[in-house]
């Protein structure tokens, strides 16, 4: 017969359990929407391992998403591009594209499985088809 203690502590933990898998996938709609000028981008997803097995460590893993310079953007502002003197060919970019940005560019925002990044649209460096077409292998 199990105790009011450990009913009660295996209640916690199934709580707790429930909590933890609402918050860890983030969905887009509870992102923050970009003002103005701005994009929301996703940094792509430096590899953990290597192909031949190796763990990368945690501090050059931290290293190698502060510097990512490739990433999904998932939201525009609903300023982007619409200056026809500074854009005067369209847009760079649009929703759901892969674009190179500069090494710290942009706001960094944690979020649940990573980060985000807010960038203003003229720091779009150009657009890619495959973000591993140009990330250099760990």
């Amino acid at each position: 017969m199990m105790t009011k203690s450990h009913a009660l502590e295996n209640k916690y933990k199934e709580e707790d359990k429930q909590v933890k898998e609402e918050t860890q996938s983030t969905s887009l709609e509870k992102l923050p929407d970009p003002t103005g000028w701005r994009l929301l981008v996703m940094p792509f997803a430096v590899k953990e391992k290597t192909e031949g097995g190796i763990i990368i460590a945690q501090e050059t893993l931290d290293r190698a998403r502060v510097a990512t310079q490739v990433g999904y953007v998932l939201k525009m502002g609903d300023l982007c591009y619409k200056d026809e003197d500074k854009y005067p060919t369209g847009p760079w970019c649009k929703e759901k594209d892969w674009v190179v940005f500069a090494r710290y560019a942009g706001s960094r925002m944690e979020i649940d499985g990573g980060e985000i990044r807010l960038l203003n649209d003229d720091e779009v460096l150009g657009t890619i088809d495959d973000p591993n077409d140009i990330l250099h292998a760990f």
